[in-house]
């Protein structure tokens, strides 16, 4: 059996859906509850079950309530209690099938069986006529899907987002810095845009030869701390969480756990960060987005804003 990974979805016995946030699954599986079976839910699946779809804080506090055993800093679900994994992989030409904006995305990406999927409402088989498309690509092949975005952009064969969207995707962030910063960071990353007017992203998620080296567990909290630092190595800048490995008098690497602040810099650049201290060995880590909307928190890259 393929292990979970980060982006797959899972069902429990009682039929409740969750996103895999997580790669150490290897004992209880890290994830967020998304869709709960409901009378009354907005959402409706092909066998016509309806479902209510929880935001992060409301998954949160239901979970509290009525599976409190699952409580941790993602939900935490036992092996025993699941009884379906959702693969975006696996899945793929299904909902390619049902669905021609995420048949165009693959006939426009072409990357090999295996390295591409979706996930979200659409692995679910809970969509609505308002779903956004939400790709995943694995390993080094996000990096080319990314090109193919940028290029796919410049070509006119799919649409950057509106100024419109772009508000629509600040007010959903959130984030701690103006809307101006926001939009000169995002833009430069490609891994979002809109085809026949649906917005889609391309999320990324390590191979299953990489899984083992992604980051685990909570260190010894230290406290806040703002630090400036010279980014060395951002490979895995796109990943959840997104690393950057930095040149710093105590601080070795900065993590994000918020998608607001992935692929925020380049190696090589400067940035500033604002996050939570936590002590991991020898090493001392840099957290970013230790709630949902990391509020006081944030990462910029000094290099891009005063290139600006």
């Amino acid at each position: 059996m393929l292990p979970v990974r980060l982006r797959d979805f899972i069902e429990d016995i009682d039929g409740w859906l969750y996103a895999v946030s997580t790669y150490d699954n290897s004992k209880k599986i890290g994830c967020i509850l998304r869709y709960v079976p409901d009378a009354h839910g907005e959402r409706m699946s092909p066998s016509g079950i309806r479902y209510k779809k929880y935001d992060f804080e409301d998954a949160y506090t239901f979970i509290a309530r009525h599976k409190p055993r699952y409580s941790d800093l993602v939900q935490r679900i036992p092996h025993h209690d699941v009884k379906r994994i959702l693969k975006p992989e696996m899945e793929i030409s299904h909902i390619a099938h049902n669905h021609p904006h995420v048949q165009k995305l693959l006939d426009f990406f072409r990357l090999p069986a295996g390295t591409i999927g979706c996930t979200g409402s659409l692995l679910c088989g809970l969509e609505n006529e308002t779903s956004d498309i939400d790709m995943v690509v694995y390993g080094k092949n996000w990096f080319v899907a990314q090109e193919l975005v940028r290029q796919g952009i410049f070509e006119g064969k799919m649409d950057e987002l509106s100024p419109e969207m772009w508000h629509k995707v600040y007010e959903k962030r959130k984030p701690e810095i103006p809307y101006d910063q926001f939009v000169l960071h995002e833009l430069r990353k490609w891994n979002r845009g809109q085809i026949k007017g649906t917005y889609f992203d391309i999320l990324y998620s390590r191979s299953y030869n990489d899984l083992k080296s992604a980051p685990t567990g909570r260190g010894k909290i230290i406290g806040r701390k703002v630090i400036e630092a010279r980014v060395t190595e951002a490979s895995l800048a796109f990943d959840s969480p997104a690393v950057y490995e930095v040149e710093h008098e105590s601080v070795s690497r900065v993590l994000s756990f918020t998608h607001t602040y992935c692929g925020q810099a380049l190696a090589g650049e400067t940035i500033e960060a604002c996050g939570i201290c936590e002590q991991h060995g020898d090493d001392l880590w840099l957290v970013v987005g230790t709630t949902r909307e990391a509020r006081g928190e944030y990462i910029i890259s000094r290099t891009l804003l005063d290139k600006d």
